[in-house]
């Protein structure tokens, strides 16, 4: 598939698909007039990137990390670098987790306060 296809089946801009090659996260074949092209599996592969950027995982993690996921073949380093990255996230969900309860706490006092007049401040 063409790059303006594969951008609209994963919902990525094609610039994001091309710093994806650039970044080595991505290959495209290319015809003899120069078009990209891709494997149907790109769709899964930028997915997965997309995932892993969303998770807060840098260029240069996700290029090492990327090949073992797939895989399913770790080496021990890599190994390290994923148990750093899952203790990262299990601590950013530990403060997503706690902020919602606050905001829940709010809700909860701003719909007992609601016809007493008692507002939070502007």
């Amino acid at each position: 598939m063409r790059i303006g296809e594969l951008a609209a089946k994963t919902g990525v801009s094609v610039r994001a698909l091309r710093y994806y090659e650039e970044q080595d996260l991505l290959v495209a074949n290319r015809s003899p007039s120069g078009q990209r092209h891709y494997p149907d599996t790109a769709v899964q592969r930028v997915q997965l990137i997309q995932q892993l950027y969303a998770a807060g995982l840098a260029s240069k993690t996700v290029v090492k990390v990327l090949p073992c996921i797939e895989t399913e073949e770790v080496a021990p380093q890599i190994l390290e670098l994923l148990r750093a990255e899952r203790a990262r996230i299990d601590e950013q969900i530990t403060g997503m987790l706690e902020t919602r309860d606050r905001l829940d706490a709010a809700i909860t006092i701003a719909g007992e306060a609601r016809g007493d007049g008692r507002a939070c401040p502007r």
